[in-house]
């Protein structure tokens, strides 16, 4: 095949009928209007901007707008609302609407008429984005980024795939109000704690009200503080309940729990699995990496594996990923597994896509806004670790704050949450006076026995710090740390497990 062949070839496609069935539509809506019950058994995700005829997009929304009010819909009652339409009276008016019901034909068959309209409309989009990525290619008027192309064109497949319509650029007032409604009913279902998915922490969730879809958590902390142990808990605790649930027969669409993909750029798959097998055994990963285990703590550790088996938990360990491959291995995990919950260990360990290789803060700045790009696309909560500067081992107060945030303040711009992982027991444990041997030093042994008081009191406790928060006020949250299984949980009794900043 010559060049001139390739690309005479797309000219040739667009000269071509889209393909679209019409008759197929009038049909399936004259079934409709005969008997409501068709859309409200369809299997099909069918939508308005999926008919090839406007106006019969037209009629379709208007009778799921009925339907939604209980109103029972016919020619009749969707006559009012018509009256002034120029395209339908092009079709003969409101008369169109009773002969859709005329033969009745299509209540022979409503399920297949409706699948036939959605896979012609995804044809559709499809010759949409070839005929787009073939115009981007052959456009070199401007700089010719490959690797950007690529990713833009897996991303409107990843739309195609998922029946997304990339030519409905904005969605009606009443579809965001009933997604909201799902939102407040899954948070009342809950307990009334949780309208996202579930942390498995009671006060984490009281406090930020779960993780919500479309929203990009920073959670950041000094090496030591534990955050990988947070992330990898709430990454187990969400993957978990969805399975507890889906045991318990309760709509997966329902659940606060959700399948978690976990790309750990930092450790490898299987020291997360110890890490995790660690917790839920309840034997220290250091023993379990050293197998320094009995016979009952290996059977214990076989029981956990077995409940383990069944975790819709995917982890990932590529190093070196660019933000443009996590994105295209985030997309196959959704499309393959519909996971609901995206988290990143950790932030600086990804690459941008090499234009802004030169300047590290451009590059952080990249990574970040794709991050929040990402769980928009997949409408899922993303967690994504980060470091934090030194400049917090310089102040005597070793809480972190938003400035603290490192090589960029694109990080802070682009979350919709930002925590932190506080451990005052680390930096009170660093601070031991030395006793030396045989001393009987009264101040010296009173320092120690201060230093011990005040370890006692911090010991095996955590904050996450709340920095900043969309959705709601700022806080903290205090947390249990068993550092023996890397294990955060809820401090029991304790009334002041949130509060809010004054």
């Amino acid at each position: 095949m010559s060049e001139l062949d390739l690309i005479t070839r797309p000219t040739e496609t667009a000269a071509r009928a889209l393909p679209s069935n019409v008759e197929a539509e009038a049909a399936f809506l004259g079934a409709a209007l005969i008997d409501n019950r068709v859309i409200e058994e369809l299997v099909t995700p069918l939508r308005p901007d999926h008919f090839f005829e406007p106006v019969h997009g037209r009629i379709y929304e208007r009778i799921l707008q009925l339907l939604d009010r209980k109103a029972v819909v016919t020619p009749v009652t969707l006559k009012p609302y018509f009256e002034a339409d120029e395209a339908l009276k092009e079709l003969g008016g409101a008369s169109y609407l009773a002969r859709l019901t005329a033969d009745g034909q299509g209540l022979l068959a409503p399920r297949e008429l409706a699948e036939q309209i959605y896979d012609l409309a995804l044809l559709r989009e499809l010759v949409a984005v070839g005929r787009n990525l073939v115009n981007s290619a052959l456009d070199t008027s401007e700089s010719v980024e490959p690797m950007e192309q690529i990713s833009i064109a897996e991303a409107a497949l990843y739309k195609v795939a998922e029946g997304a319509s990339t030519g409905s650029e904005a969605q009606g007032f009443a579809t965001a109000t009933r997604t909201a409604l799902g939102m407040i009913e899954k948070a009342l279902l809950s307990g009334g704690h949780v309208s996202g998915t579930t942390t498995g922490l009671t006060s984490v969730n009281e406090k930020v009200g779960g993780l919500h879809d479309s929203d990009l958590i920073i959670l950041a902390g000094r090496p030591g503080m534990g955050k990988t142990s947070l992330a990898t808990n709430i990454a187990f605790n969400a993957a978990d309940r969805l399975r507890r649930d889906i045991a318990d027969g309760i709509d997966p669409a329902k659940s606060v729990g959700a399948a978690t993909a976990f790309f750990s750029l930092e450790m490898s798959a299987d020291q997360l699995a110890t890490r995790i097998l660690a917790e839920q055994s309840g034997i220290s990963s250091e023993a379990l990496r050293m197998g320094k285990i009995s016979r009952e703590d290996f059977q214990q550790l076989s029981y956990a594996s077995q409940r383990l088996a069944e975790l819709p938990l995917y982890i990932d360990d590529t190093p070196g990923l660019t933000i443009a491959a996590l994105r295209t291995r985030a997309r196959r995990l959704k499309r393959r597994h519909d996971i609901g919950l995206v988290v990143i260990d950790y932030l600086q360990l990804l690459q941008g896509s090499g234009r802004a290789t030169d300047n590290r803060v451009n590059e952080i700045s990249e990574i970040s806004r794709g991050l929040k790009t990402l769980a928009k696309e997949l409408s899922v909560p993303v967690i994504a670790l980060s470091q934090l500067s030194r400049a917090v081992e310089q102040r005597e107060d070793k809480r972190p704050m938003l400035s603290d945030l490192r090589e960029s303040g694109s990080i802070e711009q682009d979350a919709d949450m930002v925590w932190f992982v506080f451990r005052e027991d680390y930096y009170v444990a660093a601070r031991e006076p030395k006793v030396p041997e045989g001393s009987d030093d009264a101040k010296i042994h009173e320092a120690h026995a201060a230093w011990q008081a005040e370890m006692e009191r911090v010991f095996g406790t955590a904050e996450l710090i709340v920095a900043k928060q969309r959705h709601g006020a700022t806080g903290k949250v205090r947390l249990r740390f068993e550092s023996r299984i890397t294990r955060f949980s809820d401090l029991a009794d304790d009334s002041m497990a949130a509060y809010a900043d004054d």
